[in-house]
């Protein structure tokens, strides 16, 4: 590990993130904000925020965001860190372009961002990379002295991410009824996205079946069945599989479907399952809506024992993952020669995405990138 003090050149951290409704009125405007340029209805966004109404119109992701950055602030002042942390939103405040505009005018001039997505893909990094191209644009439009930033690297097999989520499937595994816990199937969730998105996630030598966004889950599920086989001493069958599917029917999506993978399971004969959200840091929409109240149903309707394990969310070793990922940025920035920190076979991600990595359907400028127009 550098310097456990030093993260030179950088001078801020942006945490970086979706964004969600803190109310009923925001719903619509926020889902908006999500579709935009699309063309849909606001009928169409009503019953599409149907969702979000059932939960009073609160997505529960600012908070967790807020607690994280809780969380990564007090982590780097025990640490020593002199590395203030602000946060912006792609579809609801505080805006991303409202957030740099603060941080240029605080004299920020070299940003480091956490996005809370740890995969490669084209909704989980390039579209984020997109945002931030058109908010330095904005910037830019106003006269503003612009900063450079850079993305800190894909985290998903890191062992500050990984270690709270194999905690949460040994509490679930302990939570079901002695009698089936032995036997308990693990089902690994994640966002399902178009199958044309995920074969081309990723650097480009690596595009085709699933591409990077598949192999990098499978390795983390992988991960996770192995260290809860070490510590509990039961080797329990495990599977990845998606939720949150909302593509046109005739478009290909990967499978199989949180829901139709409890009815095949019970089919088969399982006695309990544990959901993993694993392609979630947060309790967000995806994980209360998808797998609380949806799969949750599923299983009580086949009379099947079921848990859902925790996300990482603000566990403490998750902020110090982040700082560990800091300091190696900065290390590596300042021509340090730096050992990164990553379990599995697939290794450290790259610092700096690559050209066709993860493209558009349209070809738009992205920051913090080798195809940056903001280098």
């Amino acid at each position: 590990m550098p310097d456990a003090r030093d993260v030179t050149p950088y001078d801020a951290l942006l945490l970086l993130s979706f964004g969600g409704p803190e109310g009923p009125d925001d719903v619509v405007p926020f889902l908006e904000n999500v579709t935009r340029g699309r063309g849909i209805p606001t009928e169409r966004l009503k019953e599409v925020g149907r969702h979000y109404f059932l939960f009073g119109g609160v997505s529960p992701i600012n908070d967790q965001n807020r607690a994280l950055l809780d969380a990564l602030r007090k982590d780097f002042a025990e640490h020593g860190l002199d590395l203030p942390v602000y946060w912006g939103n792609r579809n609801w405040a505080p805006y991303l372009t409202d957030t740099l505009r603060e941080m240029v005018r605080d004299g920020r001039r070299r940003i480091l961002v956490l996005a809370t997505s740890a995969y490669a893909s084209y909704s989980g990094c390039r579209q984020y990379r997109e945002n931030l191209a058109d908010a330095l644009a904005a910037l830019e439009s106003e006269g503003l002295e612009l900063p450079k930033i850079d993305k800190l690297r894909h985290y998903f097999n890191h062992p500050g991410f990984l270690e709270p989520m194999i905690d949460g499937v040994i509490r679930s595994l302990e939570e079901l009824p002695e009698d089936v816990r032995d036997g308990a199937h693990l089902a690994f969730s994640t966002h399902s996205i178009p199958t044309s998105a995920a074969d081309t996630s990723g650097p480009v030598e690596g595009h085709g079946d699933g591409g990077a966004y598949v192999r990098q889950h499978l390795d983390v599920a992988k991960l996770i069945a192995e260290a809860v086989r070490e510590r509990t001493g039961v080797d329990h069958p495990w599977q990845l599989v998606y939720q949150s599917r909302s593509g046109a029917p005739h478009i290909p999506w990967l499978e199989p479907d949180i829901c139709d993978h409890l009815e095949e399971r019970h089919a088969a004969g399982v006695p309990a399952v544990v959901i993993a959200p694993i392609g979630f840091v947060s309790d967000h929409m995806e994980v209360l809506y998808d797998l609380d109240t949806e799969a949750e149903a599923k299983a009580e309707e086949l009379g099947l024992p079921m848990r859902r394990s925790a996300t990482v969310g603000d566990d403490p070793r998750f902020a110090a993952a982040v700082r560990e990922l800091v300091l190696e940025r900065a290390a590596a920035e300042r021509g340090q020669e730096v050992t990164p920190c990553a379990l599995g076979a697939l290794g450290a991600s790259h610092n700096l995405c690559p050209v066709g990595c993860c493209p558009a359907r349209a070809p738009r400028p992205a920051a913090a990138g080798a195809d940056s127009p903001y280098a």
